[in-house]
């Protein structure tokens, strides 16, 4: 892809760095996209994958996360990769939430992966070298 940049991040995966890392992800997007609908999905897409890392991948101790943010001119587009060291979970494999039914309706959970399959262009997930891979895609 033309016109790429690419950064990199590793943090601990705990609930008081989500906060850095939308922000690391916020200063990498904004060299293509300065939309505030836009950043403000992006913001939650961040807080779903990392709030899940830090809550479930390392339970009941703790451990990184890696979030690689690659931008691209042309075609604009944002890739950001989460890895981290913990159990193999695939988020993709939990069926889509029915949002025709009422919140009282329905399964609790689950909602939060369909905003990220919503908001992203596309989502991919890999276990390899003991590591899941998280990669997510918006095109602009």
């Amino acid at each position: 892809m033309e016109g790429e940049f690419k950064s990199e991040l590793t943090i601990e995966a705990l609930d008081e760095n989500l906060k850095a890392v939308q922000q690391f992800v916020r200063d990498s997007v904004r060299r293509i996209c300065s939309d505030n609908q836009t950043l403000l999905q992006l913001d939650l897409v961040v807080e779903e994958v990392f709030v899940n890392i830090s809550h479930y991948a390392y339970a009941p101790g703790t451990g990184t996360a890696t979030v690689i943010c690659t931008v691209c001119n042309n075609p604009a587009s944002l890739i950001m990769t989460f890895i981290d060291s913990g159990k193999p979970f695939n988020p993709l494999k939990r069926p889509d939430p029915d949002i025709t039914l009422g919140a009282e309706d329905r399964d609790i959970g689950g909602l939060g992966i369909f905003l990220v399959k919503k908001y992203m262009s596309s989502t991919e997930y890999n276990y390899a070298d003991g590591k899941n891979i998280f990669t997510l895609t918006r095109k602009f």
